[in-house]
C-alpha cells in the first residue's frame, strides 16, 4: 500500500515519503495492478515549475507516487516530521530518493517482466538496456533513444509502447520535456508504471558520472554537478532558487479564492 502524500513545509506541495525497499514494493503493487500510474519526484527544479506551470502542477498532483528528490525538499519535510523520524531512528535523507537509488534495485519487483527505456542518445540507451537486462534476470528490456526528440519521435514512441506493452517505463527525457510529454500523451499511452528518471539512463550506461552516495546524504550533489556541467546546472543553483522564493512570497500573498483559479 502507498502512503498517503505528506506536505513539505515552506516549499507548498506533498510528496510520498518512501524509502528503496518502501518505493520497490509500492511499484511491485502498481504493476500487479495493471492500470496507468506515474512515479514522479520533487527537487526545486520540479517546485518552481509545479508553481509556475498549471499543466506541470496538474500532472504531479494526479501522480500515483511524488518522490523526495531533492536533498532542501527531504531536509525540510524531515524538520516537520522530526519527531516522528526519531522515534523511528531515522533521517531525513534515508527518504531523499534520486533515479540511481532505486533503479538498480529493479530486480526485486516481483512480476516485472517488460521494461522500455525512453531517452538518451542512441549508444547511452543501448548501454543501459544493456545493464539493465543483467539487473532484472529474465525481463525483456528494450527502448528507444530521445535525441532529437520532435512530434514525429513522440508519435513514434507511443506506438512503439503500445505494441511493446511494457509493465514499466523509464522515460528519461530531461526535466521539463519527460513530465510535459507524460501531460499531453498519458490518455494514448498504454496502461504501465511511468517513471520520469531524468538523466538516469546515461548514468546507468556509465556515460554520465554519478555523484558519490556521500555527497547525496549530505545533500551536496548540486555541487558535483555544477563542477562537471556547470552550464548546464549554474542557473538552477544560482538563478532558480531566487525565483522559487518569489512564486512562493506572492502565493502567501494571494486570497484563497485566487489560489483555486
Amino acid at each position: 500500500m502507498i502512503p498517503e502524500r505528506q506536505r513539505v513545509p515552506v516549499l507548498d506541495v506533498d510528496a510520498t515519503p518512501l524509502r528503496v525497499n518502501e518505493l520497490i514494493e509500492a511499484i511491485g503493487g502498481l504493476i500487479t495492478a495493471g492500470t496507468m500510474s506515474t512515479v514522479l519526484g520533487h527537487n526545486l527544479h520540479s517546485i518552481t515549475l509545479f508553481h509556475s506551470c498549471r499543466n506541470f502542477s496538474s500532472l504531479y498532483q494526479n501522480s500515483s507516487i511524488v518522490l523526495l528528490d531533492g536533498a532542501p525538499v527531504a531536509m525540510l519535510w524531515g524538520f516537520a516530521h522530526r519527531r516522528e523520524l526519531r522515534l523511528l531512528g531515522e533521517k531525513p535523507m534515508a527518504y531523499r530518493l534520486g533515479s540511481m537509488d532505486w533503479i538498480p534495485e529493479l530486480g526485486r519487483v516481483p512480476g516485472l517482466e517488460r521494461v522500455a527505456v525512453i531517452g538518451a542518445g542512441r549508444d547511452a540507451n543501448t548501454t543501459a538496456i544493456a545493464r539493465l537486462r543483467s539487473i532484472i534476470p529474465g525481463a525483456t528490456v528494450d527502448g528507444m533513444p530521445g535525441e532529437a526528440w520532435d512530434e514525429a519521435l513522440e508519435g513514434a514512441v507511443v506506438e512503439w509502447l503500445k505494441e511493446f506493452r511494457p509493465q514499466l517505463v523509464l522515460l528519461g527525457l530531461g526535466m521539463p520535456l519527460q513530465e510535459t510529454v507524460l501531460h499531453r500523451r498519458l490518455g494514448q499511452l498504454p496502461p504501465a508504471v511511468y517513471c520520469t528518471v531524468g538523466g538516469a539512463i546515461e548514468q546507468v550506461a556509465g556515460i554520465q558520472k554519478l555523484a558519490p552516495r556521500w555527497l547525496g546524504r549530505l545533500g551536496l550533489e548540486w555541487a558535483w554537478r555544477l563542477v562537471l556541467h556547470p552550464g548546464r546546472v549554474a542557473y538552477r543553483v544560482f538563478v532558480e532558487p531566487w525565483k522559487l522564493a518569489g512564486l512562493l512570497v506572492r502565493r502567501r500573498f494571494q486570497t484563497p479564492k485566487t489560489k483555486g483559479k
